[in-house]
């Protein structure tokens, strides 16, 4: 159930992120970024900051394992 938030989350965040890139600022593609960049570590880690902030607010995990 954590890994689909963490999932959709990361994928709100980066196509919000790119349209604020393409009619705002191009700066905005350094969030997109910070999130691929998380994601990739939590691959090599198993920690995600994601995972901890939706576990604080309740979110349960049915599944084992950590993150994406």
């Amino acid at each position: 159930m954590i890994n689909k938030f963490i999932k959709a989350i990361a994928g709100t965040f980066i196509i919000i992120s790119v349209i604020l890139a393409v009619y705002v600022n191009i700066n905005w593609l350094w969030f997109t970024v910070f999130v691929g960049a998380n994601l990739l570590q939590s691959s090599f880690t198993n920690w995600c900051l994601m995972e901890g902030i939706l576990k604080k607010l309740g979110v349960k995990d049915t599944e084992n394992g950590s993150c994406c």
